[in-house]
């Protein structure tokens, strides 16, 4: 891949020649349709066209993994296209000029209309991968995993973090109230869940003050801030506005639903605040739960973390949800890793969802990595002996793994952590 180019991998499932479908493909998102056009001239596609790079045939299946009206029209007309269905992976260059520092048209570029290309009955976006200098012309983080710890005073472990529950219902007071009773267990950072943004029952306005109130007495009392992601989703100038008054009130994080807020409005409040930019991915399953269709985490992210996230949702191994642990494991990796070479502009993944104190020693085993956020909301706020206990639990975990000792003998010695393995250890 040279400085001019960026490059984007796929998975395709067709009845046709797949060197066939993969120069369509490279034609239909750059210069080309179905048919040359005037106009199209060689010299034009010398310039502008997308190129195909490689083609890696792979297993062939007996039927369709997805319905295709095209190829129902073509059987109708007396002109079928039968199986086998033949996959292959297939790498397409394309140039940077035909897009420029435009993160709404480069995602058009590599996706747009692909998903719906007549020739194919499956295709995924698996991976995208741009030169350093194109990298550059769109959004850093502010604070990724450098300023993320700086803010809150952690070094030298994962941040334990948790969500405010109920999700919803509960007052600006009460959220408040509970931030209080989180801050105080020993949380290093609190997010809002992502179906509570602005709710009438409790203002963001209102929820914002009551619980930096209590961020603010903990901060004078203890020297600790403990950074909240409040859930800012909402129109553009509404969400620049949220922002501003987190900042005000001496906040250091916002969060977004990165999917239903658009690439463009995500990047108006990341040039808008330096605060940290927590990216929820609340969505993502409907991309890309079907193995033939959508995007892949890495390609995924990547159009996100351009528009300058800080920390992004990964899920977590043992979860409650569909993803597998190599697919959480793989996901964490992605956003650890520069998007291009010399780079550094990692962003700090955020595990969570089910996770509680014996889910830790998989974590570390698996992603040998504490730069992250260990998200747990019913292994805090449900231990039996309440949040403090079952943030000291967390925390006796992580020391666990790192004297590599096994959680049921340390537990001898932490009762925290022993009644969390009693107790949750029970459910799993």
């Amino acid at each position: 891949m040279d400085a001019q180019h960026f490059e984007a991998t796929y998975l395709i499932e067709t009845p046709l020649d797949p060197a066939h479908v993969a120069e369509v493909l490279a034609g239909e998102q750059s210069c080309g349709t179905f048919t040359r056009v005037e106009g199209e001239t060689d010299a034009l596609r010398e310039r502008a066209r997308a190129m195909v790079e490689s083609i890696e045939e792979l297993e062939s299946v007996a039927a369709p993994s997805l319905p295709n009206g095209w190829l129902e029209r073509r059987a109708s007309a007396g002109k079928p296209l039968a199986g086998p269905f033949r996959r292959a992976r297939i790498r397409v260059r394309f140039p940077v000029a035909n897009v420029g520092a435009n993160l709404p048209t480069l995602a058009a570029t590599v996706s747009g209309n692909l998903f719906d290309l007549g020739e194919v009955t499956g295709l995924r976006l698996e991976s995208l991968h741009l030169p350093a200098e194109y990298r550059t012309r769109f959004d850093m983080p502010r604070q990724g995993i450098a300023g993320t710890r700086a803010l809150t005073g952690v070094q030298g472990r994962p941040l334990i973090g948790t969500i405010v529950k109920p999700n919803v219902g509960l007052s600006a007071e009460e959220t408040g109230a509970l931030a209080a009773r989180l801050c105080a267990a020993g949380v290093d950072f609190i997010k809002d869940d992502e179906v509570c943004a602005d709710p009438v029952h409790a203002p963001l306005q209102e929820r914002v003050r009551a619980v930096m109130r209590a961020v603010r007495a903990h901060q004078d009392r203890t020297g600790k801030h403990v950074m909240v992601a409040f859930n800012v989703t909402d129109e553009t100038d509404a969400m620049r506005r949220h922002a501003d008054l987190v900042q005000a009130e001496g906040g250091s994080c916002v969060m977004a639903s990165l999917n239903w807020c658009g690439y463009s409005a995500v990047q108006t409040l990341r040039r808008h605040t330096p605060l940290a930019l927590h990216g929820h991915r609340n969505g993502y399953g409907a991309l890309s739960r079907h193995p033939l269709l959508g995007f892949s985490f890495q390609a995924w992210q990547t159009l996100w973390r351009l528009a300058g996230v800080d920390h992004m949702h990964v899920h977590g191994l043992q979860g409650k949800f569909s993803q597998t642990d190599d697919e959480v494991v793989e996901s964490a990796h992605d956003t650890l890793a520069p998007l291009a070479l010399g780079l550094d502009d990692a962003v700090m993944p955020a595990v969570s969802n089910g996770q509680w104190a014996g889910t830790v020693p998989l974590t570390w085993e698996r992603l040998r990595s504490t730069d992250l956020l260990f998200m747990s909301g019913g292994g805090i706020l449900a231990h039996p002996d309440g949040p403090a206990a079952g943030v000291a639990s967390i925390q006796q975990a992580w020391e666990a793994v790192a004297a590599g000792t096994p959680l049921d003998h340390f537990a001898r010695h932490a009762p925290e952590l022993q009644r969390a393995l009693g107790f949750f250890g029970a459910k799993a």
